[in-house]
């Protein structure tokens, strides 16, 4: 804004007029337009030369009346402004020179030259920083606007002129170290300032407190899944190069470079070949920081088991004891062996050291069938195959047949033998046994009461009726069996130890099972 509204003259000093006058304004700021104009109070006289000065110096000259204007005024333009004019008087040739009194025209300043601030002072690589650009406007331009840009090396930093006097740095690394500087400037008038170059070096802070440890699901390292090693330091600034190492042979097995306190390296599909001891190392271009040495123990998921069955003798029978063993040729310990029956459980054992485990059976009837194990170590359960058993009888039975045979091949001779003995002894007496079909009884039929199924003969066990067919030859249809006295009367006939020498004779049609009973 201009301000045009007071008129200084000044006493005439030297030989200076009051005829003349320097109008200027009372008031300038950097940024104004100063306008000066040299005034006189008659025109009698012609004026052939008008100049304006500046201590004394003369700025501008003019064969006539004209204003001297400044566009923009600096703080430089302070000084003592006067003008002066050559002057002719028209009807006679005469010619002299005056001077306007001096005016002095201050420039005042808008605002002062900004000063860059930095905080935190001792800027420390990898937070953030404040740049603050501290000035001030003038109280009576306050209605001035002001804005500011930041630059480090002559580059604008953030989104360039803002109205804010601060610009925050979310973080800072040692590259970003450099020449800073700010500029302010109004938009009306347009004034700009600059601030002295700063010099801001990002302090870097050496790696410290590194360690190693893994991440696995539940805290295990299975074979075939994924392991995480995670590499991290407490402290440390700018780009950090980690490396992992196996302590075994020293050698790197990855290595990764980032602004970051903690890193991961992610083994894929691991192996049984991958357990063992691991550190791993950081460096920020202090020198590398070792972390202590972490054990990696690979746990082993059991294999398909096989199952064998173990028995005393070629063909299983009842009353037997088999050994079922299970086996898993890979697997972590400890293993947990559970048996089945036709998918029913029987039992399980445990393998602390890893290997197999066994489980005995007592074979009863029920057991024929089909077997199957099952290993588990906790990371997952493993079914073998199906191993079909078949039992033959018990043992016991066995046992009796061999015995029953070898006795039988014994008593054969001795049995024919006393079976005819027995047959010509009641054949003398007349007291038959049996009767074939073409003979008459010979045998005293008794009252209903005391009669049985057959007839009673005298002296004689009773004799069933065989159901022979006439003309059938009775020696080819009948056939004699011995037994052990006493034998129950409802014993089968197959159900007694073959070849024992009988002291009761049986009478059997062939193909049939009958026995005589003493009186």
């Amino acid at each position: 804004m201009l301000l045009w509204s007071l008129l200084v003259i000044l006493a005439p000093v030297d030989g200076k007029s009051d005829w003349l006058t320097l109008v200027a304004p009372s008031a300038v700021f950097e940024g104004d337009r100063i306008d000066l104009t040299c005034q006189r109070k008659n025109n009698w006289w012609k004026v052939t030369r008008v100049s304006y000065h500046k201590d004394g110096e003369e700025l501008q000259f003019s064969s006539e009346l004209s204003n001297f204007s400044i566009q923009r005024a600096v703080l430089s333009d302070s000084g003592t402004y006067h003008c002066a004019v050559a002057l002719v008087w028209p009807l006679f040739p005469f010619q002299k020179e005056k001077t306007s009194r001096s005016v002095r025209i201050e420039v005042q300043e808008l605002f002062p030259r900004p000063v860059l601030t930095v905080s935190p002072f001792r800027a420390i690589e990898g937070n953030p920083v404040t740049l603050t650009c501290e000035t001030k406007l003038s109280p009576q331009r306050s209605d001035a606007q002001l804005r500011f840009c930041f630059f480090r090396d002559g580059r604008a930093l953030g989104s360039g002129w803002s109205s804010s006097p601060e610009l925050r740095v979310p973080v800072m690394w040692s590259g970003d170290s450099g020449s800073y500087w700010c500029e302010a400037e109004t938009v009306t008038p347009s004034v700009r300032k600059q601030s002295l170059q700063s010099q801001i070096h990002m302090r870097r802070v050496p790696v410290s407190n590194v360690s190693l440890e893994m991440r696995a699901p539940r805290g295990q390292v299975i074979e075939g899944r994924n392991l995480v090693l995670l590499c991290s330091v407490t402290e440390g600034t700018g780009n950090i190069t980690f490396s992992w190492h196996r302590e075994a042979t020293g050698t790197s097995v990855g290595k990764k470079t980032q602004r970051s306190l903690s890193v991961e390296l992610e083994v894929p599909a691991v192996q049984e070949r991958d357990a063992g001891r691991y550190y791993c190392r950081a460096d920020n271009g202090h020198g590398p920081i070792q972390s202590k040495v972490l054990s990696i123990l690979v746990r082993i998921p059991v294999s398909c088991p096989i199952l064998s069955i173990t028995a005393p003798r070629a063909q299983a029978v009842e009353g037997d004891v088999v050994e079922l063993r299970c086996e898993a040729q890979r697997g972590s310990p400890p293993i947990l062996y559970r048996f089945y029956y036709e998918d029913v459980p029987l039992g399980n054992s445990s393998a602390p050291s890893g290997g197999g485990a066994s489980f005995n059976l007592s074979l009863t009837a029920e057991h024929s069938g089909n077997y199957s194990c099952e290993a588990d170590n906790g990371l997952g359960a493993r079914r073998s195959e199906v191993v079909p058993l078949s039992l033959s009888g018990t043992s016991s039975y066995r046992e009796e047949h061999v015995t029953d045979r070898a006795l039988g091949l014994l008593g054969v001779p001795a049995c024919v033998a006393a079976a005819l003995l027995f047959c010509c002894r009641f054949h003398k007496t007349r007291a038959m046994f049996f009767r074939f079909p073409h003979e008459s009884p010979r045998c005293q039929s008794l009252p209903s009461s005391h009669q049985t199924s057959g007839s009673k003969c005298h002296g004689g066990p009773a004799v069933p009726d065989l159901g022979l067919s006439p003309g059938a030859s009775p020696l080819s249809d009948l056939a004699w069996d011995v037994l052990p006295c006493p034998v129950p009367s409802s014993t089968p006939v197959h159900r007694l130890p073959p070849g024992f020498c009988p002291i009761s004779p049986v009478l059997r049609k062939k193909g049939q099972f009958h026995f005589l009973h003493h009186p």
